[in-house]
């Protein structure tokens, strides 16, 4: 197994060593079939920003489907996966996460998913794969859309509505600034002398409305709590997992919270994460939804665009709080 040097190490994040932190149990789980799915992703949403969703009638041979061209594509030599970088922001992409300094343990694509959007990095991609690389991604897409727009749609009766499409149909737009990213953490280096945790991805919230996450069977996911306890999510193929964005945030006006997460590299297995990030039309307002607000309530977050958040958070670094600059002091 490869040893980095000091120098090397320098340029990553190190954790104090977690203590072999154990899987957090307490972690909402969602039955999409049941009759109370709606309220128990609100109340899912309102606690923790967060949720295992089950039953969710994605088909598993789409996830396996994926997964296995998404390995193939991984393990080709370096130099073949360059060819498809550096990202544009799509495309392959190494270590560097963003264009602010931030660097993880991982290595990914960066995919639009809007199939009359293709960027000459994503045909790079598809071309260089002989089997069917795009056919594959466009159907699981396809599928966690449809999966993603019955969750909106739930919660939104669950805060009590009356236009049960008032998220969803943000998604549904043929001008939905969406995006779909694969993330590979190969086994990081042991560092025995260090005895510190390498992280993979840095802490960060997702901008966007919903996040949906499926992973491996490897785990290294954590979120953190309302206290500022990071927890360990236990990893399940067969499932998906649901973050609140910021975008979510300002709409619910504060009563569901983007959940700030991490992930850590593991020393001896390999991680693959997809996500589906659901985004807006860039011209869309983001503001909190005059139907959740109650009378008389201050909405806490200035109007904006996505188009104007989305170019404030990507110039930030990972950590950063991106909603502070939006949010509305007492004297506004």
């Amino acid at each position: 197994m490869v040893v980095l040097s000091q120098p090397a190490l320098n340029q990553f994040l190190l954790l104090k060593p977690c203590k072999s932190t154990p899987l957090f149990t307490g972690i909402p789980v969602v039955d999409l079939t049941h009759p109370d799915a709606k309220n128990l992703i609100v109340e899912a949403c309102r606690d923790y920003g967060f949720f295992k969703l089950v039953n969710h009638g994605v088909p598993l041979e789409l996830v396996a489907n994926l997964e296995n061209e998404a390995l193939r594509f991984f393990k080709k030599p370096q130099s073949e996966k360059d060819r498809a970088g550096p990202p544009d922001p799509f495309g392959y992409g190494s270590k560097r996460i963003g264009p602010n300094g931030d660097v993880g343990w991982v290595e990914y694509l960066l995919l639009n998913t809007n199939p009359d959007v293709i960027s000459p990095k994503s045909l790079s991609i598809f071309r260089e794969n002989p089997h069917h690389f795009r056919a594959v991604v466009e159907n699981y897409i396809t599928a966690v859309k449809k999966m993603c727009y019955v969750v909106l749609e739930l919660m939104a009766e669950g805060l009590g509505i009356a236009q049960r499409n008032s998220l969803s149909r943000l998604l549904k737009d043929e001008k939905s600034d969406s995006c779909f990213r694969m993330n590979h953490y190969p086994p990081c280096p042991e560092v025995p002398a260090l005895n510190r945790n390498l992280v993979g991805f840095g802490e960060h919230t997702d901008p966007q409305i919903i996040s949906v996450l499926r992973s491996n069977s490897t785990s290294g996911l954590q979120i953190c709590l309302t206290d500022g306890t990071w927890v360990s999510v236990p990893p399940d193929q067969t499932s998906f997992f649901i973050n609140v964005g910021d975008a979510l945030q300002v709409m619910t006006n504060g009563r569901f919270k983007s959940v700030k997460h991490r992930v850590l590299a593991d020393t001896t297995k390999s991680r693959l994460s997809m996500i589906y990030f659901g985004g807006p039309a860039l011209s869309e307002k983001i503001a909190p939804l005059p139907s959740v607000m109650l009378k008389g309530e201050e909405s806490l977050y200035k109007e904006f665009t996505w188009l104007e958040y989305k170019k404030a958070a990507y110039t930030s670094r990972l950590a950063d709080n991106r909603l502070a600059p939006f949010q509305k002091s007492a004297a506004d």
